[in-house]
């Protein structure tokens, strides 16, 4: 059973920039970060390959976010610049342990998440 531990949310002015972390306590083929805005469905935001560092966005977010990886800390980065307060969720760090990577896919295993509130 892989674990998910996210850090990094919090609550900024629109504009502003945060860094989410989430560290898995294992290797996974797969790492991605989805959010869930009060009444709204989940939101696939980022994926990446672990090993060959490929990575998905969808169109929404392209430019703001950023995906990394830290291979040898198992640890997966979402670098949000100019938020907006329709970024305001939920973010959860998710694990997928085969197949693609992209968000658009279901993912094996889940964080608690971390809040991000961005205000106007």
């Amino acid at each position: 059973q892989v674990q998910l531990v996210e850090s990094g949310g919090g609550s900024v002015q629109a504009g502003g920039s945060l860094r989410l972390s989430c560290t898995a306590s294992e290797y996974t083929r797969c790492m991605g970060w989805f959010r869930q805005a009060l009444g709204e469905k989940r939101e696939g935001v980022a994926g990446i390959y672990t090993d060959g560092g490929i990575t998905y966005y969808p169109d929404s977010v392209k430019g703001r976010f950023t995906i990394s990886r830290d291979v040898a800390k198992n640890t997966v980065y979402l670098q949000i610049n100019g938020l907006k307060p329709e970024d305001t969720a939920m973010y959860y760090c998710a694990a997928r342990t085969g197949g693609a990577c992209n968000v658009i896919l279901d993912y094996n295993y889940w964080g608690r998440g971390t809040q991000v509130t961005v205000s106007s």
